[in-house]
């Protein structure tokens, strides 16, 4: 039997050649860029900037003050009920009265400041004008004129809220005849009903007991309260000066033993106020004497202020501490500072010693004048002049050798990209920032991008913003 033949195929089996994946080539290559951007941000040395703006810097202190002025007491004739003809802070004229004394509480619509108050179309029509002239004259640059409308208005009610008062006094009082006793003001006067027994206290006698808020006590007199015969119920303001006693340490007073005049802040209402100044020393202590004479009704109720005194007031280049560094330089006197032929640059002549022959000539080196005196005097980087280098007096023989250093105090302008020394003179100072002079040569100017830490650079090196 035959049999047929196979045909076998061959097969051979080949390596298949491996396509290349270009998003994987992508992906690999961003992941080691954000590998090694991550790094150097982690490693380098991070520089923050900051933008030179103007602003002003107040030098002040803040003090408890205690208040004496000069204050009358008067007290009651008679036992009773007292009703007041005026509010509290109410201006009153000798022989005016003051109050009313029955042996039962009066029975009036307008008794107390707290009660409804309806002014009357007079009344009214001044509110009317004071606002309309505050509206069309306020500046939000005195904003003070807020409080002297404020005055003007509560005068103005408090004026209308006593008329109202005398005249429903006066017919309860014309009713009920002699049971009635009515006291006159023995001068004129503020009219104040809280009393703290301060009243007597004398400059001389003052001691640091008196100034000790927390064992402070006053008591306010109110409308329709019963009082004894003899009792204390209402004193008089019956000057305009009013004077302010702060406590000083001797270092304080011995910097303001010159002053006599001194600008002021109330805390109660942000005024500021001139007032003459002295100091005091009594029985080892000192303190400060501010004597004002006006505005004096507008405290008339207080014992003690919180009370600034503003020492010092600067404006120019403010500018955070941290940024100011001291750099050394040489100083050169104004008759070495010399020009090149084109009179393009500035800089100095120096005396540098030929190589071929040996011998010493004149050269011109042109220099960074980093702060130049009244008398012309400049300041050259020691990083610019091998030390010991010998200057040459232009048109002299005579010759100035780079030697002693002075210190500058500066900031690092990085306007350019790099670090660049500006000088600086302080005018003033607070715990986080200087005010430094504006306009001067060789200095800052507003809106200038300076190192915020000037610590962490060198003169020239770059910086990014």
């Amino acid at each position: 039997m035959a049999f047929g033949r196979k045909n076998f195929a061959k097969i051979s089996q080949y390596k298949t050649r491996q396509e290349m994946n270009i998003g994987i080539l992508i992906f690999t290559l961003i992941l080691i860029y954000l590998i090694v951007t991550i790094f150097t941000y982690a490693t380098s040395k991070r520089i923050s900037t900051y933008e030179v703006r103007r602003g002003s810097i107040v030098r002040d202190n803040s003090y408890n003050g205690l208040i004496l002025r000069q204050e009358v007491t008067a007290a009651a004739e008679s036992k009773g009920y007292i009703s007041f003809f005026r509010n509290e802070n109410s201006k009153v004229k000798k022989g005016s009265n003051i109050y009313a004394i029955s042996p039962m509480r009066l029975d009036t619509e307008v008794s107390t400041e707290t009660e409804a108050f309806t002014p009357g179309d007079e009344v009214q029509k001044k509110l009317t004008l004071k606002t309309q002239n505050f509206n069309e004259n306020f500046s939000p640059q005195k904003f003070s004129s807020v409080y002297t409308l404020k005055k003007e208005m509560t005068e103005i009610l408090s004026d209308a809220s006593n008329q109202s008062k005398m005249m429903q006094l006066d017919t309860l009082i014309a009713q009920n005849g002699g049971n009635i006793h009515v006291s006159q003001s023995a001068s004129d006067g503020i009219l104040v009903r809280t009393i703290d027994g301060y009243e007597n206290v004398s400059e001389g006698a003052l001691k640091a007991e008196d100034f000790d808020r927390t064992s402070y006590s006053a008591v306010r007199l109110e409308d329709q309260a019963e009082v004894q015969a003899g009792e204390i119920v209402y004193k008089l303001v019956t000057g305009e000066e009013w004077t302010v006693y702060i406590q000083l340490d001797k270092g304080t007073a011995e910097e303001l033993a010159d002053t006599t005049y001194i600008k002021t802040r109330i805390d109660k209402d942000n005024e500021t106020v001139w007032a003459d100044f002295s100091i005091l020393q009594i029985d080892g202590s000192y303190y400060g004497k501010l004597v004002f004479d006006n505005s004096m009704i507008r405290y008339a109720e207080d014992r003690f202020l919180n009370i600034e005194l503003i020492l010092e007031q600067e404006s120019g280049l403010k500018i955070p501490k941290s940024a100011v560094i001291e750099k050394e330089f040489y100083v050169v006197p104004a008759e070495y500072l010399a020009s090149n032929k084109s009179g393009t640059a500035q800089g100095v002549m120096i005396e540098k010693k030929n190589d071929e022959d040996g011998t010493v000539e004149s050269v011109f080196q042109a220099a960074d004048i980093y702060y130049m005196t009244e008398d012309g005097d400049f300041y050259l980087n020691p990083d610019d002049f091998p030390h010991h280098t010998s200057l040459l007096k232009p048109g002299s023989s005579e010759t100035f050798l780079l030697r002693e250093k002075k210190k500058l105090p500066g900031v690092y302008n990085v306007n350019q990209g790099y670090a660049v020394f500006r000088r600086v003179l302080i005018l003033c100072e607070n715990a986080d920032y200087y005010i430094v002079e504006e306009g001067t040569s060789y200095s800052l100017s507003n809106y200038d991008h300076i190192v915020l830490d000037g610590n962490m650079v060198e003169a020239s090196e770059v910086v990014f913003q």
